[in-house]
């Protein structure tokens, strides 16, 4: 053996033990990969289910947003019943207290002359003087 072929002899054993030496992490990684794709796998079999349970609770969200909806413009609608209904309320109350309050106020005071006038008949004006004051 010449010394090229002793040489080309630790070559090739030194090229043998780095393949040997990358063998195994490239094993280890395609161990790791194919879990990897085991998993996305089972990933995708499992989001199917839950994605389309999502898409059931936004339906359903959504047709009760629209509901809330419907109902606050009924309680808007409502609101300004009842507002219109107080102001009408209002209205009828100030409308009869005029209407009624007004006379009584006159009866009231024409008793009260009547009343005065014929105690200031029989009495003093000194009597009349001390119920007015």
């Amino acid at each position: 053996m010449t010394l090229g072929g002793i040489a080309g002899l630790i070559a090739a054993i030194a090229f043998v033990a780095l393949v040997g030496m990358l063998a195994i992490p490239l094993w280890k990684l395609g161990r790791v990969l194919e879990e990897l794709r085991s998993q996305v796998h089972d990933l995708g079999e499992e989001s199917v289910p839950i994605l389309t349970e999502l898409q059931d609770t936004v339906r359903t969200t959504n047709s009760e947003i629209g509901r809330i909806g419907e109902v606050t413009e009924e309680v808007a609608t409502l609101s300004k019943n009842a507002a219109s209904v107080s102001e009408n309320a209002a209205q009828v109350s100030s409308l009869v207290t005029h209407a009624v309050g007004t006379p009584i106020i006159k009866v009231r005071a024409l008793a009260y002359g009547i009343k005065a006038g014929f105690s200031g008949r029989n009495g003093s004006s000194a009597e009349l003087e001390q119920r007015k004051g």
